[in-house]
Parts: structure tokens; sequence; C-alpha cells
């Protein structure tokens, strides 16, 4: 092997910090061998890595393409490396979850709290991801179990059918619709609207209701993430359609919720590697996250709307 994971290292910090000294002070070690590491690196690889001039290093266009292909494996190193760890330090293990940035507001904190109350030896690792990289965290190995709010379909995945859910609007306090019990899609046209973009999931979902509904609508304010739209209904910047789990049971201040008189259902889903049997964390935190669903507190905008489809 010419190129040793040593020296890939060394190349990597390299790479982050932008010269030799940064990369010594990162790995804790002199600047003077992190030169001589860097020498005989592109000695033995008969590459140039780096420009010199005036003591300043500028990475070649081959330094470049070999950082695209260190650092994912450096992350697996790490990945690797905290495993060890684990199974030194906690015997009960460790369980990686991520979830749609939605359900990260207010749907799985609870089940996460409840399952450290229960297993408080078992480290966990917690991070949101889009429904585009799912597959690739759970495939990848940088998760166990992922919870999505929208469907997902993949062969190598398997996929269970959590709970049901849908968009909502959500107005300023005081706002005229805010009377209603239940509020129409060209209702909300008349006012300004803020959405989620067309380029994600949700918002083709919102412009796929509004073409049913044979509704015109424009956007005064595109959005990614439901908490941003309600930030902005809160000043009175608008009116928004945000889906019900970024709003949770207890809502926004000066923000009122009301349910779609057209329904954009939402399907929750757990979802899992087909490659990996679940270990013991996943299959306890899956029991957990389903008894949520089935008993869980009604959300904001129209009691029990998140309903389990679990038998």
């Amino acid at each position: 092997m010419r190129f040793k994971l040593r020296q890939m290292e060394v190349f990597r910090a390299v790479m982050l910090t932008g010269s030799m000294n940064g990369a010594a002070k990162l790995l804790f070690v002199s600047q003077p061998a992190i030169s001589r590491l860097i020498a005989h690196t592109e000695l033995s690889l008969g590459l140039q890595l780096f420009e010199r001039d005036k003591g300043k290093l500028t990475p070649t266009p081959e330094a470049h393409r070999l950082f695209q292909e260190v650092g994912p494996l450096f992350e697996e190193a790490l990945r690797i490396d905290e495993l060890a760890r684990d199974l030194a330090e906690r015997p009960e293990g460790a369980l990686t979850l991520c979830s749609s940035p939605s359900l990260a507001l207010n749907f799985v904190p609870p089940v996460i709290a409840q399952y450290l109350e229960l297993y408080p030896n078992v480290r966990l690792k917690y991070h949101t991801t889009l429904l585009a990289d799912m597959a690739h965290e759970l495939l990848g190995r940088k998760a166990e179990l992922a919870i999505s709010v929208l469907p997902i379909d993949h062969p190598n995945l398997v996929v269970e059918p959590l709970a049901t859910g849908e968009m909502v609007c959500i107005l300023p306090q005081g706002h005229p619709l805010a009377s209603q019990p239940a509020v129409g899609l060209a209702e909300l046209a008349q006012h300004r609207l803020i959405l989620y973009s067309r380029n994600i999931p949700f918002g083709q979902l919102v412009a796929a209701a509004f073409q049913r509904a044979n509704v015109s609508w424009t956007s005064a304010v595109d959005i990614v993430r439901a908490e941003l739209a309600c930030a902005l209904v809160r000043v009175g910047a608008g009116v928004a359609i945000v889906d019900q789990f970024s709003v949770g049971e207890q809502g926004w201040p000066g923000v009122v919720t009301r349910p779609l008189r057209e329904s954009i259902p939402l399907s929750l889903s757990l979802v899992r590697s087909r490659f990996e049997r679940p270990s013991r964390q996943v299959q306890r935190f899956m029991r957990l996250i389903k008894e949520h669903a089935r008993t869980g507190p009604a959300l904001a905008g129209r009691p029990r709307a998140a309903q389990c489809i679990l038998p």
C-alpha cells in the first residue's frame, strides 16, 4: 500500500487546516514531522500534492481529488473508533438514530427522553437528515434507524408504516381566518403566503394540493424549515402551510393552527437497512415509538390527527 493510513491522516489534516503548522497542532506533533511526512508521501506516490510559495501551501488538483476520497474514509474510521469505545465503555451498547427535521421538533424528543429513562446506560446519537440522504445514512451505517415523515422507496431498505398526519395552516393571532374551524386553500391564497420551496418534497405536496383544488397561488416567501414559517407568521409576515409535526401539540406563541379543508396527508415510517438485523437497542426504541404513535397526545390543529396505522 503506497498511500498509508498515517499518510492519509496527515494529508487530510493539512488540507483541513491549510498549513503544515495547523496540521501539526491538530495532530499534536511537531511541524517538521508533518513536513517530512508530506514530502515522503509525495515522493512515494510520485505526485506533487502542494505547491509551495514563500511559506504558503496551495493544494494541487491531484490533492483536491485525493481529499474527496480520503474524507469519507476517515469518517468511517471515526465511526469504527466510536464503536470500539462504546463496546469498551458501555456494555449496553449504543443507538444511532436519524429522522426528518420536522419530527425532531416535537414527535421524536419525548420518545428519546423515555428511552433514556428506561435505558440510561445506552449511548444515544441522534441527528436529522433529509429524505434524499436517508438511504445513504442507513446503508452507510451512519444510522441504524430512521423515522421519516414522507414515504421512502428503496429496494435495500425495510420500511414500516408508523402513523399518519397532515399539513396544517398557521395564522397570526387575531387573523380573520383564525375564527374559522378549518381553512380552505382558496381562502389562504387571498393572503400573503409563506410556503415550503417547491424544490423539496413538502413544497411539491403543497403545490400539488393547490393544483388539485384548481386554486392559483403565489408564494411571497419560500422556506425549507417549518420553524422559519412559524417565526414569520408570528410577526405578521403572512400565513403559512406547514406539517403538523413541526407545530406540535403546544403550537407557537402568537400563532394559531387550523386544519385545511383540502387534506394534504403525511405518512410516517420507520426505516432501516435490509442488510442489518435490528439490534436490541433498535428493537427497544421501535417499540417505544410505536407506542407513542398509538397513545401520544393530540397534535395542534386537529385532535388525534396523527393516527397510528400499525396493528
